[in-house]
Parts: C-alpha cells; structure tokens; sequence
C-alpha cells in the first residue's frame, strides 16, 4: 500500500492529503506562483481546495504572513477558476 502525503492547510489548520490542497509557491525572486504540480522550487504554503477556505485566507491574508510576500489578488481568482473545472 502506497503511503499518501499529508500536507496542513494553513486556513483551517487540518492535514489533508496533498491533491486537495492548493500550493502557493514564493520563489527566489519573490514572485508568487499558484504551483499545480507541487514541484516547484520555493516557499511553499497550502490552502484547502474549497471556496470557504480561500474566502477566508484572501480576508485574513495568512498567505501574505506565511510566505512574507503580498499575495496578488490573481493567485486567490486562479484558486477559483481550478474549482470549477
């Protein structure tokens, strides 16, 4: 049986399993990426694959504190547009 990584949401507190987290990457020259493959290179901060969890850290800006970055508002829309499809 294969081991499932668990990540912790940074909203909620809780540990999911990776596939049901979004990755928010700050990279080395301080740009933040939304990372859908979970390999990229950088500081990496997970939020919960559900519309309350990215209501709550786009009003709480708890991406912001981890990754010591302004998160663009793009990144929380980009969050949105992956749960739709």
């Amino acid at each position: 049986m294969k081991k499932v990584p668990m990540r912790r949401c940074l909203v909620n507190n809780e540990s999911f399993p990776k596939m049901e987290l979004f990755r928010v990457v700050r990279t080395q020259d301080n740009t933040v990426v939304l990372d859908i493959t979970g390999k990229l290179n950088g500081r990496g901060a997970y939020v919960h694959k559900d519309e309350i969890s990215i209501e709550k850290a786009r009003k709480t800006k708890c991406l912001d504190k981890a990754l010591e970055v302004e998160v663009p508002n793009e990144i929380y829309d980009r969050m949105y547009k992956f749960l739709d499809v």
